[in-house]
């Protein structure tokens, strides 16, 4: 599964991957893989990144367009 959210908002941040690796305590190619659905995005990361970004967790996994 694509994580197209978590890039959209990365980028509506004007983050780069290493930012958004740095804040997650994980090397960039891992954060890379969570973008582009080659690895599971664990609960604690999204927890993590959808406090940061200010947006519910639903949102976040796309099951909701209400931030």
């Amino acid at each position: 599964m694509k994580w197209q959210r978590i890039e959209d908002l990365r980028i509506d941040h004007d983050l780069t991957q290493q930012d958004v690796a740095d804040l997650l305590h994980c090397q960039r190619e891992v954060y890379r893989r969570y973008e582009k659905g080659t690895r599971e995005l664990p609960l604690s990361y999204a927890i993590i990144l959808a406090q940061y970004y200010h947006v519910s967790l639903d949102y976040l996994v796309g099951l909701s367009d209400q931030k």
